[in-house]
């Protein structure tokens, strides 16, 4: 019984919340970044219109917005619950903090890579774990822009003080 209050306990945390549904995506991204790597683009490069791309940037582009999908879905449902932002606007703000995380880990892979020689789904796991905690953050404050959870629609903060 007291293991279960405990879980209990810890399940109303929000960061650890949080933390197991990065967890979640963070496992879809690395775990397809491996399968796409390894499996499915096995050529060294790929031409797409009029761009040649290493398989590690293709296979991290497509793995890392399966991450984010999933994620999205578990911080929505599981972490910030009480956000009162429809799930489009919601969905429109993750993507927009995705994208940004996107070109961020983006850089931080090409230097791991490129610069420092690492192999690449090692250097997909530093580069997704170096910027992690900002995400929360990010995603607290403007994703599910949990400080407008007080405000009904049409009032202003001070009208609802009174």
């Amino acid at each position: 019984m007291a293991n279960l209050a405990i879980g209990n306990k810890i399940l109303k945390n929000q960061v650890i919340r949080f933390v197991l549904s990065a967890g979640v995506g963070f496992l879809v991204d690395i775990g397809s970044f491996y399968l796409f790597y390894h499996n499915l683009l096995v050529q060294h490069t790929y031409h797409i219109l009029f761009f040649t791309v290493h398989n590690y940037i293709l296979s991290f582009s497509l793995s890392f917005f399966l991450g984010v999908l999933v994620n999205f879905l578990i911080t929505r449902y599981f972490v910030f619950t009480e956000s009162k932002s429809s799930p489009y606007k919601q969905f429109v703000r993750f993507l927009s903090v995705a994208v940004i995380g996107y070109f961020a880990n983006f850089a931080v892979l090409k230097i791991f890579i490129d610069k420092l020689d690492m192999y690449p789904p090692v250097a997909r796991i530093t580069a997704a774990l170096s910027l992690f905690f900002a995400s929360f953050f990010i995603h607290k404050f403007f994703s599910f822009s949990l400080s407008l959870r007080h405000h009904a629609p049409g009032t202003t903060h001070a009208e609802e003080q009174k």
